[in-house]
């Protein structure tokens, strides 16, 4: 039976029970995608943070229940929470985790108090013409769209219209994006957001950092503002901060380990 150690981190919160969850699993020698994909769909998480620590490298991957996740922010601030409380043998410097990603290049979390902040790169973003898919989907047709790397994003007027989306998951799982995310000024932020991924396997994820990399150079340049407050207005919440740093976006959240044990499987 083999062994490794398994964590459970609530992410973009201090508090139980809120933010968004993600497993962390460690290994020294690297599994097959095959397991990691079994793993995850275990797991039945939004994601899933694959760890491997070798050769002087910390090296991670982001597996959904049924997909590879290209990036994933709050995955990032739970594997560099419980490296740095658990694994800083393996840090040069204690307040700082470089991963190294398949699609990514490097990206990294520093420690700011009690506080994480992501560095993760800047996702350009183009406006199109929305689509019956899209309208069909989320139910509520947009002011305006905008596409990303992997996600599209579409903007309202105001924090009511996105709580009040109640999406059409099987219209939205026909698109070839990852996500779809919902966004409007916030009563108490800068912005608010929410995010659908069928097509993923996941049909709204509770706080999504990645999305981000697209929200906040739009609602930067929207509101004429550096750094910004965000909400995620999913039934477990989360916040963030976000501020551009040349093409870099960089994200701001708490986290706090919520399970420890091993994953054991044959």
């Amino acid at each position: 039976m083999n062994k490794i150690p398994f964590y459970q981190v609530d992410a973009f919160t201090d508090t139980v029970f809120s933010g968004n969850p993600a497993a962390v699993c460690i290994f020294i020698d690297k599994p097959d995608d095959d397991l990691m994909l079994k793993i995850a769909a275990e797991n039945n998480l939004s994601e899933t943070a694959f760890v491997f620590l070798n050769n002087g490298n910390i090296e991670i991957r982001w597996f959904s229940p049924t997909v590879e996740i290209a990036l994933c922010g709050h995955g990032s601030i739970a594997a560099a929470h419980i490296i740095m409380n658990h694994y800083s043998q393996w840090l040069e410097n204690r307040d700082e985790v470089k991963f190294q990603t398949r699609t990514r290049g490097e990206v990294s979390v520093r420690k700011f108090g009690d506080a994480y902040q992501l560095n993760f790169p800047l996702d350009t973003i183009q406006k199109v013409e929305n689509n019956e898919i899209l309208n069909r989907g989320i139910g509520t047709e947009p002011t305006e769209t905008w596409k990303g790397s992997t996600d599209y994003l579409l903007i309202y007027e105001g924090e009511e219209v996105i709580r009040k989306i109640n999406p059409a998951h099987h219209e939205l799982k026909k698109l070839d994006v990852r996500g779809i995310i919902v966004s409007a000024p916030g009563n108490n932020s800068h912005f608010v957001s929410r995010f659908f991924a069928p097509g993923s396997g996941i049909d709204e994820d509770p706080v999504t950092g990645s999305a981000h990399t697209l929200l906040t150079p739009y609602w930067s340049d929207k509101l004429n503002l550096q750094h910004l407050k965000a909400e995620q207005l999913s039934e477990r919440g989360g916040k963030l901060e976000c501020s551009l740093s040349g093409d870099r976006v960089l994200i701001t959240g708490k986290a706090i380990t919520v399970i420890t044990g091993v994953f054991q499987y044959e």
